[in-house]
């Protein structure tokens, strides 16, 4: 295969990846709709006597996808998953900072504006792990309806995306950003993406977006799990070129599973920064 046609077919294989992805991220979000748009047909022949359908193993969970309904004070009143154990409180009180924020704007939208949609962080009771979650909703009174499903892995662009915010604010200020990345904010842990850092100088990492325990360890002498040298050839690598790509095996910290790593790194002063997007 001359190098014009295996360019051609890498193009190829990359551009299908894509379009599966976003393909089954279309079709979990019409499922998801369509699943709040059947719940809120039910609640309106049905009204409140509707919560009791929406909380049992039935006709309104698919998959991991489920109705809950809270009301506009916030108190949760149905939910056909694991957040059912809070039917009856106040669901703000489990949420974090930025979460809520989100709720209650949620929570003030007027009657009558249709579906509208947002994104948040909840346990994937498939999985066990807090995972990104798109939910669609609308207020019907008192109540409001949602569906949500949870996203798919992140992309090779995001990866990318990621790792350049990394080095931008690293230029800017070092040790607000490595303080952040070690603290897990910033916005520098997305899911299965994260952020480690590796000083060129002493090959030691200064930060690490998952595993503090790796801060100040020897990069250098990383494996994956089967043993094969990880840190060594990386460093080599980025030893005669600003930026690059590695691809190894890694745990991935949404599934638990370790998977293939696509590493993107770059150069920001005497640090290495990367980011890598998995794959099964």
């Amino acid at each position: 295969m001359n190098t014009l046609l295996r360019l051609t077919w890498l193009l190829l294989l990359l551009w299908g990846s894509q379009v599966h992805a976003q393909t089954a991220q279309e079709a979990d979000a019409q499922a998801a709709k369509a699943l709040l748009e059947k719940a809120l047909a039910y609640y309106h022949k049905q009204g409140d006597k509707a919560l009791a359908a929406f909380s049992r193993q039935g006709e309104f969970i698919d998959q991991d996808r489920y109705v809950f309904v809270v009301d506009t004070q916030g108190v949760l009143l149905a939910s056909g998953g694991p957040s059912s154990a809070l039917i009856g409180r106040d669901v703000s009180e489990v949420l974090g900072p930025d979460l809520q924020a989100s709720f209650k704007q949620a929570l003030s939208v007027p009657e009558g504006q249709g579906i509208q949609q947002a994104d948040y962080r909840w346990q994937n009771w498939n999985d066990g792990k807090v995972e990104h979650k798109h939910v669609f909703y609308q207020r019907v009174g008192q109540r409001i309806l949602a569906v949500g499903y949870y996203l798919p892995r992140a992309t090779p662009e995001q990866a990318r995306a990621l790792r350049n915010k990394a080095v931008d604010a690293l230029m800017k200020d070092e040790t607000a950003t490595l303080k952040a990345i070690n603290a897990l904010q910033g916005g520098f842990l997305q899911d299965d993406l994260y952020v480690f850092v590796v000083d060129l100088d002493t090959h030691r990492y200064v930060a690490h977006g998952t595993n503090l325990r790796l801060v100040n360890t020897d990069f250098g002498k990383i494996k994956d799990p089967d043993g094969k040298p990880v840190g060594e050839p990386i460093l080599k690598l980025m030893a005669e070129q600003d930026q690059g790509e590695y691809k190894y095996r890694w745990k991935n910290p949404v599934t638990g599973k370790v998977e293939n790593k696509h590493a993107y790194l770059r150069k920001a002063g005497h640090f290495m920064v990367a980011v890598g997007y998995y794959s099964p």
